[in-house]
This record gives C-alpha cells, structure tokens and sequence, in this order.
C-alpha cells in the first residue's frame, strides 16, 4: 500500500503538469526517464526520491517545497470526507476540474471575476 505522503506528492506532481499543460511523455523527457515511471510517481505507487523531485521541480518551474504544500490539510481532509459528498475527495486527480481550472485562467482576468461571481450566485441558488 502506498504512503500517504507519496500519494500526495504525487497528486501535486500531476496537478502541476496538468496546468502547465505537459504530458506525463514531456515530463519524462525533461527529466530523463521512462513516462511509466512518471505514472507511477503520480500514483504514489512509487516513491520519488530527493534528486528525482528536484529534477521534476525544476522541469516544472516550482520549488520542491511545492509537492509538500497542504499535506497537513489533505489528511485532515481525508477524516472530514465520509461527512462530505458535495466535492470528490480527490479533485486534483479529476481530469474534469483540472480541464476547467486550465480553461477558468485562460480567460481574460476581468471576465474570470465576473464568471466567478455567476458562478457563486448559481450554487447559491442551487
């Protein structure tokens, strides 16, 4: 079984190439190894090690500190999700809310407020 921590590295890893727009196949040639393994990182299946996360940060332009952001919340997360149905536990890993979220910062930003708002105000109707 995976660790957790390893999972959420791994989610984040996927969450980042996903808004940067690269495929599992580019980040592997960035960082010079199999795609396979680039799957089973962001799985958690496998662990990634010191070096290999720095050569992934680097491809990906963030810090490493960046796989690390909101481990504390995501645990805390995980124990509140029986209670909450409402949002997927892993909304990262939904290729759906990734695609929106990439299309939601393709508008210009004037546009993205007022959509923002309609957006509130129709789950508040809701």
């Amino acid at each position: 079984m995976a660790h957790p921590v390893d999972v959420h590295v791994g989610k984040r890893v996927r969450h980042r190439r996903w808004l940067v727009g690269m495929t599992q196949q580019q980040l592997a040639e960035k960082v010079g190894i199999k795609f396979q393994q680039i799957q089973k990182y962001e799985t958690g299946a496998n662990r990634v090690s010191a070096s290999r996360l720095w050569d992934i940060a680097d491809a990906l332009d963030v810090p490493v500190a960046f796989f690390f952001e909101g481990i504390e919340e995501a645990e805390s997360k995980e124990a509140q999700s029986a209670t909450s149905e409402a949002i997927p536990a892993d909304l990262l890993g939904d290729k759906e809310a990734l695609d929106l979220i990439r299309s939601y910062y393709a508008i210009p930003e004037n546009q993205r407020r007022r959509l923002f708002e309609l957006a509130r105000v129709l789950s508040d109707v809701a």
